[in-house]
C-alpha cells in the first residue's frame, strides 16, 4: 500500500481495538435488553452514559473530524487513520456513538465548524462536541424526487432579522431522540437564482414555535432509535446568524457535508460486513447437512471465500479514496468518493445475503442481527444519494476525460 498510518493512527486504532473488547463486545446483550426494556423506544439506555465515560476517559472521542479547532476537543486523525477505526465501530451499532463518533451528528459537527457564526457554535457545535446533546439534518422531503437536490421545495424566507421556514421534511434521523436539541435544514430561498444556488442552510433550534412531527417511517419493518420522522415547519422563525454561509451556498454545503459522510459509512459498512462473515463462518462449523458440517460443503466454502475476497477489495478501495481526500481534498476526490458509495454498501449486501442463506430460516428473523443488518446496508444504496446518482456523476467524469465538449441534453 502506497498510504501508510501515522504513528497516531496505529496507536488509536489499537486502543480502539482494546475498547471495542473491553466495553462495545461484552455489554451487548445488556444494551439490547435494557433498549428493549424501555417505555421510550427512542430514549437511551443508561449504559450508554457508562460507555462515553470509557470511551472519554479512553481519550477516544470525536476522532472523525481532522479539521476542527485546536481548541475543540477530540484526537484529530487523517481519514486515513480513522478508517480502520470506524471499520471497527461498524461491527456494532451502537459503538460509535460510545466515542461521539456517530451519523448524523458527525456530518453536522462538521459543517457547524465550518460554515457557522461563532454565536451558533457557541450554543450548538460545543455541546455536540462534548456529546451532551444530539442533532439532525434535515434534507429529503416527501413531495419531491430528493435524489436531485436542487427539487427541494420548502422555504427559508427572509422577514427582517429572522428567516421563516415552511415546508415538510421526512427521514430527519434522530430527530425523536430526546436529546436532539437542534436540526441543520436545507430550503430554498431564492427560486430565481441559478439551479445549484437557490438553496440555503440554516441551524434551527428543535424547540422553535412551528415545528412538529409528522409521520415516522419504519425502515422494512423496523423503528430505530431516534426514527426517520416527518418534521412540518409551519411559519419557524429562525435569527437570521442561524443562516451556514452565506445566502445561496446550500448546495455546496450539503456536497460538502456529504463527502465525508459518505465515507463514514462506506468505512462503517466493510465493519458490518466483516462481522457478517464472522456470523456466517461461525455457523458454518457449527451445522451439519447431510451428514457433514455446512463449512464441508464446497458451496458453503465458496460464499466465505468470495466474502473474503470482496471484503479485502472493499477496505482497500476505502483506504485509497480516504488517502486522497487527505492529500488532494474532498473536492478533487469527488469521483473516487461516489464509486466507494455504489460499491461498499452492495458488497455489504451480498456478504450479509450470504450469512442469511447459511443461516436458513433463522438469518431471516430477529434472533440473529443479520436480517437487521441487510435492512440498514438496503438503505445505504438511497442515503446520501442513490446509486444512480453516484453512477451517473462517475459516467459523465469518465465520458469527459475522453470527450472534454460532452454535455447531456
Amino acid at each position: 500500500m502506497s498510504h501508510q498510518f501515522t504513528q497516531l493512527g496505529l496507536e488509536k486504532q489499537a486502543e480502539v481495538k482494546s475498547f471495542m473488547d473491553d466495553f462495545i463486545y461484552p455489554n451487548e446483550d445488556e444494551y439490547y435488553e435494557e433498549l428493549h426494556n424501555m417505555e421510550d423506544p427512542n430514549g437511551t439506555p443508561t449504559l450508554m452514559e457508562k460507555l462515553k465515560a470509557a470511551g472519554r476517559e479512553r481519550g477516544l472521542w470525536n476522532m472523525f473530524i481532522p479539521h476542527l479547532d485546536p481548541q475543540a476537543p477530540g484526537t484529530k486523525l487523517s481519514n486515513l487513520d480513522y478508517s480502520p477505526i470506524s471499520e471497527m465501530l461498524g461491527k456494532v451499532p451502537f459503538a460509535s456513538e460510545a466515542l461521539n463518533c456517530s451519523a448524523p451528528d458527525t456530518g453536522n459537527m462538521e459543517i457547524l465548524n465550518l460554515y457557522a457564526s461563532d454565536a451558533v457554535k457557541e450554543r450548538w457545535l460545543s455541546p455536540l462536541l462534548q456529546g451532551e446533546i444530539r442533532s439532525a439534518f434535515s434534507m429529503t422531503e416527501p413531495e419531491v424526487a430528493s435524489s436531485d437536490a436542487s427539487n427541494i421545495e420548502l422555504r427559508i424566507e427572509r422577514d427582517g432579522d429572522h428567516y421563516v421556514l415552511n415546508g415538510r421534511k421526512w427521514f430527519s434521523s434522530n430527530a425523536l431522540r430526546p436529546e436532539c436539541e437542534v436540526l441543520i435544514v436545507m430550503g430554498k430561498n431564492n427560486p430565481d437564482a441559478s439551479r445549484h444556488q437557490q438553496q440555503s442552510m440554516i441551524v434551527v433550534p428543535k424547540n422553535t414555535p412551528g415545528i412538529s412531527i409528522g409521520r415516522d417511517p419504519m425502515v422494512f419493518g423496523y423503528h430505530d432509535r431516534g426514527g426517520h420522522p416527518e418534521v412540518i415547519y409551519d411559519n419557524v422563525r429562525v435569527p437570521e446568524d442561524h443562516l451556514l454561509g452565506g445566502e445561496g451556498e446550500g448546495f455546496a454545503i450539503s456536497q460538502a457535508r456529504l463527502g465525508p459522510g459518505r465515507i463514514h459509512h462506506c468505512m462503517r459498512s466493510i465493519g458490518v460486513a466483516e462481522r457478517a462473515l464472522e456470523i456466517m463462518v461461525k455457523r458454518a462449523v457449527e451445522r451439519e447437512t447431510f451428514g457433514k458440517l455446512l463449512a464441508q460443503h464446497g458451496v458453503v466454502q465458496d460464499q466465505i471465500a468470495r466474502s473474503r475476497i470482496e471484503i479485502d477489495q472493499a477496505r482497500q478501495y476505502v483506504l485509497h479514496v480516504a488517502h486522497l481526500m487527505d492529500t488532494v481534498g474532498n473536492k478533487a476526490a469527488a469521483q473516487e468518493i461516489s464509486g466507494i458509495k455504489v460499491a461498499i454498501p452492495n458488497m455489504a449486501l451480498e456478504v450479509i445475503d450470504r450469512a442469511i442463506q447459511v443461516h436458513g430460516a433463522a438469518g431471516v428473523t430477529q434472533f440473529t442481527p443479520l436480517a437487521h443488518m441487510w435492512a440498514h446496508m438496503r438503505t445505504l444504496r438511497i442515503a446520501d444519494g442513490p446509486d444512480e446518482v453516484h453512477k451517473m456523476t462517475i459516467a459523465r467524469r469518465e465520458i469527459r476525460r475522453h470527450s472534454p465538449e460532452f454535455r447531456m441534453n
